[in-house]
């Protein structure tokens, strides 16, 4: 293919000299000379393992050049990408000067092409960007209407500096946003060399992923040095601990948790949260990163609360009282205590859950639910589809397989607050539907 890519800083030097490498016919565009006059010179602009001489090789092969003309590079190619940078700006938003200004020059020159030609955005940008802010731009510049001689992707990388070269060419998917009714042809083309899957979704999913991933990795990396700090005070090896730690592929590394849903309870992980808090309390190590992940909990609950409360007090159902489906244990479950707020604030309140009877809890469980909600056994119900009728606020923590077609059967035109994403209930005619995360 012909393809040019804009801007040849890290992102775009890589392109550059992989997709060269690939046999395709590549021109690298920047506003900074320095970078073109290094790139057509056959050196690298950055330094990164291997693409130094890959682009070497790429120049001197004539597969790969570079220039500052940006009409020039669209019209003697098919296919741009944009890598350019989106630095944080003072607010923390990320700057979108540089993508809205090189999408204005190449809409602009595509303008003067007879030829049909595609712009894929390897930026990270936030999600909407395709649609609120460079395909518009691009549509103005180019006189172009999206799918009618001009096409946009998304594309973000996943490529990690030290191995950059390698992770081009076998990244962990390959992930291409398109916009609806696209099947992204062009770019599974491109991609049909490379090994993994290829996953084609929406505009904005792709752009979310990349924020996601990024997010996720220092989430790891802050966990991983504070337990770490933690665990070095009480003169634990804590290297030797993490590998351990990372042995668990059923729930430590893996997909468990990474849903995103209601907040978390139970007699394990508040608990514990707290207990490595205070060990890091005691030999003064400073967890500014684990001391935020029970208020954020919190917060949740009281975003749900907030949510509840809208349309005043009205009448609500409490589908699940139990931390998680399918068990009675009520310690520390974000159900009690959204159900503590609702009573607290005057709210009238039903609650069903065929796991929990009263008469059967025990212990620390017993003890838990007497201390929190004293009077529960008035609260529970035993009919699901009597208390979805008498409502007019449905709150769906969990429900069974069993008794999930008597509620939704009961629901007619109340508001349904679904807290654990239950597919059926999004389906319901008549019923005014919010989901938490969907």
């Amino acid at each position: 293919m012909r393809i040019s890519v804009f801007g040849i800083g890290y992102v775009g030097a890589v392109a550059c000299g992989c997709l060269a490498r690939m046999g395709h016919e590549v021109v690298g565009v920047d506003v900074a000379e320095a970078k073109v006059t290094l790139l057509a010179a056959g050196r690298s602009p950055i330094v990164e393992a291997e693409i130094g001489e890959i682009i070497a090789g790429a120049v001197t092969s004539g597969k790969l050049t570079a220039t500052t003309d940006v009409a020039a590079a669209v019209a003697r190619t098919d296919l741009s990408f944009i890598a350019v940078g989106t630095p944080s700006g003072a607010d923390g938003a990320l700057s979108m000067t540089a993508v809205e200004q090189v999408c204005a020059t190449i809409g602009r020159a595509v303008r003067d092409k007879a030829t049909p030609h595609a712009v894929v955005m390897r930026s990270t940008v936030p999600p909407g960007t395709g649609e609120e802010r460079a395909m518009p731009i691009l549509a103005r510049e180019s006189g172009r209407e999206p799918g009618q001689g001009l096409s946009y992707f998304s594309n973000p990388e996943f490529l990690r500096e030290g191995t950059a070269v390698a992770d081009f060419h076998a990244p962990p998917m390959t992930l291409i946003g398109a916009p609806a009714g696209d099947d992204a042809a062009v770019l599974r083309e491109l991609y049909a060399p490379v090994p993994g899957a290829v996953h084609v979704v929406p505009l904005r999913i792709a752009e979310s992923v990349k924020y996601l991933s990024n997010a996720y990795h220092a989430v790891k990396l802050a966990f991983a040095n504070e337990a770490g700090q933690i665990l070095a005070a009480y003169g634990v090896d804590a290297p030797e601990a993490f590998r351990l730690f990372r042995e668990d592929r059923t729930l430590n590394v893996s997909p468990a948790y990474l849903r995103p849903g209601f907040a978390f309870g139970g007699s394990c992980l508040p608990k514990d949260i707290r207990g490595i808090l205070a060990l890091g309390a005691a030999k003064r190590v400073a967890t500014p990163f684990l001391s935020s992940v029970l208020p954020s909990n919190e917060a949740l609950v009281e975003r749900v609360f907030d949510r509840i409360a809208v349309g005043g007090r009205q009448k609500v159902a409490l589908f699940g009282l139990a931390f998680k489906p399918g068990t009675d244990d009520l310690r520390e479950s974000p159900f009690v205590t959204l159900a503590e707020r609702l009573i607290g604030r005057g709210f009238e309140l039903a609650i069903f859950d065929r796991h929990v009877e009263v008469a059967r809890l025990v212990g620390s469980n017993r003890a838990y639910i007497e201390r929190e909600i004293p009077h529960l056994e008035r609260l529970l119900v035993a009919d699901a589809a009597a208390t979805a009728r008498a409502c007019r606020v449905a709150v769906v923590g969990h429900i069974g397989a069993d008794d999930l077609p008597a509620l939704t059967g009961a629901l007619g035109d109340q508001r349904v607050i679904d807290l654990a994403g239950v597919a059926a209930l999004r389906e319901l005619p008549g019923i005014a539907y919010e989901g938490i995360c969907w």
